[in-house]
């Protein structure tokens, strides 16, 4: 097979190049017999505009990988101003409400939740260092969210309101209409011991009643959704949404003797 020497073809690489720049910087070559070549220029320049692709590949995915880095950093930094930020609004709430309230008030964090299906309670980080003791009611500035079951140094267990071993006697703001609310698991609570004549409507506020040995008078409680009657017959019930999304708390306030 017929092989041209190395200098013969560098030398024929350097005359086309020398043609290619002369036919693209002499304006004399507008006429028709650029037409004739013109094709071939162009073709040269396809290969010309591929070749440089080829060669800027490498660097120009590198390029695209560094900036897909720096996006994926400002996201990561984006997201973690607004979850600060909103922790940052929680906490002035919690704050003011502290300063505000006459009641002593310890902040805690909510660290854990309960696993078991039979049960509905959640960790917070406070405990008896922190004067925190079995049977203190905990509150958020929206209203009732249980009382603490068990204290141990440094952290509590609590035991909310819609756990089913809750028993807390309740009034309908409206009518003064009382009744025993009780946890389902569930996202509602459940009014008992209505008797038939009972003035109560959906909408109704639910508060504490001064019957409960534990919780204060007047606290929060929830709003009726539904009213409905016992299997027995002899009483009817209300379901209660509760006034603080029990699902997603992340901070306290519980309340010292």
């Amino acid at each position: 097979m017929f092989k041209l020497p190395r200098k013969t073809l560098i030398s024929f690489i350097l005359v086309s190049c020398a043609v290619l720049l002369v036919f693209n910087s002499l304006s004399c070559f507008k006429n028709p017999t650029l037409k004739v070549f013109k094709p071939h220029l162009s073709i040269i320049g396809l290969v010309k505009r591929e070749l440089s692709g080829v060669i800027f590949y490498h660097h120009n995915m590198m390029q695209a990988q560094r900036l897909q880095n720096d996006v994926n950093l400002l996201r990561w930094r984006l997201f973690n101003f607004r979850e600060v930020a909103q922790e940052n609004v929680r906490l002035k709430n919690l704050l003011n409400f502290k300063q505000k309230s006459p009641l002593r008030l310890v902040a805690a964090r909510v660290i854990g939740r309960s696993i078991d299906s039979w049960s509905s309670s959640v960790i917070i980080d406070k405990g008896r260092y922190n004067g925190i003791k079995s049977g203190m009611v905990v509150i958020t500035p929206k209203g009732l969210v249980g009382s603490i079951a068990e204290s141990m140094d440094n952290t509590s267990k609590v035991l909310l309101i819609n756990d089913p071993n809750q028993g807390i006697y309740c009034i309908v703001q409206r009518s003064r209409q009382e009744g025993l609310v009780s946890g389902t698991l569930g996202s509602n609570l459940i009014m008992r011991y209505l008797p038939d004549e009972a003035q109560i409507i959906v909408g109704d506020v639910i508060i504490t009643s001064e019957l409960s040995q534990i919780y204060p008078k007047g606290l929060l409680l929830g709003q009726v959704v539904s009213i409905g009657r016992e299997f027995s017959g002899l009483n009817r019930y209300a379901l209660v949404k509760p006034i603080v999304d029990l699902s997603s708390i992340e901070e306290v306030l519980v309340i010292i003797p």
